[in-house]
């Protein structure tokens, strides 16, 4: 009841914390409820903004269709890795705590509309989503999984590349994840990818650009080396747009470039031209 007795001239307080967000690619405040509504993508300038791996799940997957697998592996420190961030095994760790996930990609068995899909989704604030031995086994054990139910295989990628404290062990799950990808399509079962911001480095060099299907989201950085680097060693002005999603579709490495509100549409369509019956099945 203190508001009785407020004074006419006391500032009425007003809470706008969390009402509002900054668009990193326009650099506006939008209205949060706006930005929701939009399926997380804002409302001025039109590019999505970043989703947590279980979020990315809420909005692909049918209502309670999804079933993780190979939730309790865990990267080690084999090479006691150490630099001016400190040790290898704490970022682990800190990243555990914050993301509330063990590794840098989630997977398992989903629906959409109703098909069966295998699912691999990245999670960026883990580690800035880079691929170490334990992701590219879950990628790997995904990829296999869709090959034993003959069920098409999603992968939504979001990383950085290659994770560096992990050495040579993480770079072997390029050829790693590209042989199970070979054998998946000698079982003639559909594989399709989603390049989300940013998609870089060892990620892009292997899974991520042999789907039988590529799709990225509006505006995502796709590439191996990152502009600066690149334009810092050929010594030449990039052109304009280089390495986002629409460069890559009108040069012929994507297949199709898809607003986040469309995503789930299309897939359902996908899915149900690969399936092998007309109506939705639970394997």
């Amino acid at each position: 009841m203190a508001w009785l007795f407020r004074k006419r001239d006391q500032p009425r307080k007003v809470v706008t914390e969390g009402l509002w967000s900054k668009c990193d690619a326009c650099r506006e405040i939008v209205y949060r409820a706006d930005v929701e509504k939009n399926v997380r993508t804002c409302p001025r300038c039109g590019i999505p903004f970043r989703l947590s791996a279980r979020e990315r799940l809420d909005l692909l997957l049918d209502p309670g269709s999804f079933e993780e697998r190979d939730a309790g592996l865990r990267s080690q420190d084999p090479l006691g890795f150490k630099d001016n961030r400190g040790r290898y095994g704490d970022r682990l760790r800190i990243a555990r705590e914050k993301t509330g996930v063990e590794e840098a990609v989630i997977s398992g068995l989903g629906r959409i509309a109703g098909y069966p899909v295998v699912v691999g989704v990245f999670e960026f604030a883990f580690m800035g989503g880079s691929m170490a031995s334990v992701v590219g086994g879950k990628i790997t054990r995904a990829i296999e999984l869709a090959a034993r139910k003959r069920i098409p295989l999603l992968v939504v990628t979001c990383s950085g590349g290659a994770r560096m404290q992990e050495g040579v062990l993480s770079l072997m799950q390029m050829a790693k994840t590209s042989a199970a990808l070979k054998r998946l399509e000698d079982e003639r079962v559909p594989y399709i990818v989603l390049l989300a911001d940013p998609t870089t480095g060892g990620v892009t060099a292997s899974f991520a650009m042999l789907g039988d299907i590529i799709l990225a989201e509006p505006r995502a950085l796709v590439g191996f080396a990152g502009p600066r680097v690149i334009q810092e060693t050929i010594r030449r002005p990039l052109p304009e747009g280089f390495q986002r999603a629409e460069f890559l579709l009108e040069h012929g490495m994507v297949d199709r470039v898809v607003e986040r509100k469309d995503l789930r549409d299309l897939l359902a369509r996908l899915l149900a031209f690969f399936a092998e019956s007309p109506e939705p099945s639970v394997p």
